[in-house]
């Protein structure tokens, strides 16, 4: 009978946790740039076209 190894190899988890830490990053930077760009769009609209959406000029902020 033949056991397998269960432990990970050494360092391998200080790779995983600094490769998890750069993706939050990316995600985190990623996320900002589209609530950016939404803001920015929607700050085109017109009053009455924000209201056709159900929104005002406050509401943009909150993206």
């Amino acid at each position: 009978m033949t056991t397998a190894n269960i432990h990970a190899p050494l360092g391998a988890v200080s790779v995983l946790r600094v490769v998890d830490s750069i993706l939050d990053v990316k995600n985190a930077i990623v996320d900002w740039h589209l609530a950016r760009q939404t803001r920015k769009e929607l700050s085109k609209l017109t009053d009455s076209q924000l209201h056709d959406i159900g929104l005002t000029r406050m509401d943009i902020a909150k993206f």
